[in-house]
Formats: C-alpha cells, sequence, structure tokens
C-alpha cells in the first residue's frame, strides 16, 4: 500500500471514530437479551465460516450464563416489587376508609375534648371568631374629567397606589362629596355619595351643576361597615 493510501485510510478511520457511530448493543435489557441470544447462538452455530475457535466463546458464553440468571432474578424482583406495591396501596386505601369514618365520629363527638383531638392528631377546628381588623390606611383618588357631566373616580390604597387591590381588612370603600364652593374644611360638610368596591366609581351630574367643582373624600371600610381614616381631599370641575 503506498503512503498516499495509507493517509487516506488513516483519515478514514479517524472520520469514523471522530463521529462516534451509535452502539450496535440495544440500550434496554430486553432487546439486549434478545440480541445476544442471537449473537451467541449464531457464532456458535457458524463457528467454522466465521473463523473462530471453541476457545472464543468460552468466556462469552460463561458470561452469558451469568448474565441470563442475574436478568431472570431482575425481572422476578420487578414482578414482585409491583405486586408489592399494589398490595400496600390495596391495605392502606382500606385502613384509610375506616380510620376516617372513626375519625369523623370523633370530630363530631361532644365527648371528645381538643386536648384529646391534638392527642389522636386530629384537626383541632378553631372556634373563635377572627376579628376583623379596621381599616388603617387611606385611598388615593385620580379623578377622570374627560367626559361632560361625569368624573371617573380612581381609587386605591395609599400603600400600594398602583393596585387595584382592597387594604388588609377592607371591604369597600366609602365616597363622600360636596358639591361647590371652597374645599370642605371639616367632614360634616360632606354628603354620602356611594359605597363601592371595586374602582373605578362613576359619579354622574345635572346640567346645573356644570362649571362647578367637585370635592371628594374617601375612607375603606371592612364587613362591619367600621370606616379607616379619611383620605385627601380630591377637587375637579364638573365639564359643562
Amino acid at each position: 500500500m503506498g503512503r498516499r493510501q495509507q493517509l487516506v485510510k488513516g483519515r478514514a478511520l479517524q472520520t469514523i471514530a471522530d463521529n462516534k457511530m451509535p452502539s450496535y448493543l440495544p440500550a434496554s435489557d430486553s432487546d439486549f437479551d434478545a440480541w445476544q441470544k442471537n449473537f451467541l447462538a449464531y457464532a456458535t452455530g457458524h463457528r467454522p465460516q466465521l473463523g473462530l475457535t471453541l476457545g472464543d466463546l468460552i468466556v462469552p458464553n460463561s458470561l452469558a450464563a451469568v448474565w441470563d440468571a442475574q436478568y431472570a432474578a431482575h425481572v422476578a424482583a420487578q414482578a414482585a416489587a409491583r405486586a408489592a406495591t399494589q398490595n400496600k396501596d390495596a391495605a392502606r386505601a382500606g385502613l384509610e376508609t375506616q380510620i376516617r369514618a372513626l375519625a369523623q365520629r370523633l370530630q363530631a363527638s361532644p365527648d371528645v375534648e381538643d386536648a384529646e383531638r391534638a392527642a389522636l392528631r386530629l384537626t383541632v377546628l378553631d372556634r373563635s371568631p377572627t376579628p376583623v381588623p379596621v381599616p388603617a390606611t387611606r385611598p388615593v383618588v385620580q379623578i377622570d374629567t374627560r367626559q361632560r357631566l361625569q368624573h371617573t373616580l380612581h381609587f386605591a390604597d395609599e400603600t400600594t397606589p398602583t393596585s387595584r387591590r382592597k387594604p388588609r381588612g377592607a371591604s369597600a370603600v366609602e365616597i363622600w362629596t360636596k358639591t361647590g364652593g371652597p374645599p370642605p374644611k371639616d367632614v360634616s360638610e360632606l354628603a354620602f355619595l356611594a359605597t363601592d368596591t371595586r374602582s373605578p366609581y362613576l359619579a354622574v351630574y345635572e346640567l346645573d351643576h356644570g362649571g362647578q367643582p367637585a370635592h371628594y373624600m374617601l375612607r375603606w371600610i371592612n364587613t362591619k361597615g367600621q370606616p379607616g381614616p379619611w383620605s385627601q381631599t380630591a377637587t375637579a370641575t364638573i365639564g359643562a
């Protein structure tokens, strides 16, 4: 073989190695088991034609016997594990059904005290109602005046001015107003306008209110109607 032919052959072998050709051996155990049985049976039955000696096949066949035994044990163990899991799940389901029925009886029984429920690791119910907090923060208001004879009031909490979420303890907002004249010096000058649970609120005015200022003060209330602190006064002219 000339030097050029040797170089070409060497490059071809290197290319095969670099490309890392996929293994001809199957990945799964079951496929590998079938593959190795076929391989060794054919190699043994066609030994002379393949140029193999008996010595060539002693070790592979010995290791195949070890594989056969270990693979069979593995398959049997997997089957046993599946059966054990099914039996365990069935036993737990039956036990849970009985325990839940008994636990419900004990939870409903007037003879069982909370200390005994705790000892049984049952849920101990909180029988004291959680007090509803009085709102502690103030609403902030933005007024949209683009529509004639209308004010759209966008309100939020001062702690989260970019969110519509109400503060803790608040269920709604009270809207109070004064139409015309200077801003109110005291809340006694205000008139109740509405209660709203979600921003925005639309205030609609009569024609004779056009051109007058409208002053608004808001406050959060909880589910018991208890109010929080007043907002700053928000003022806008009613478009005529």
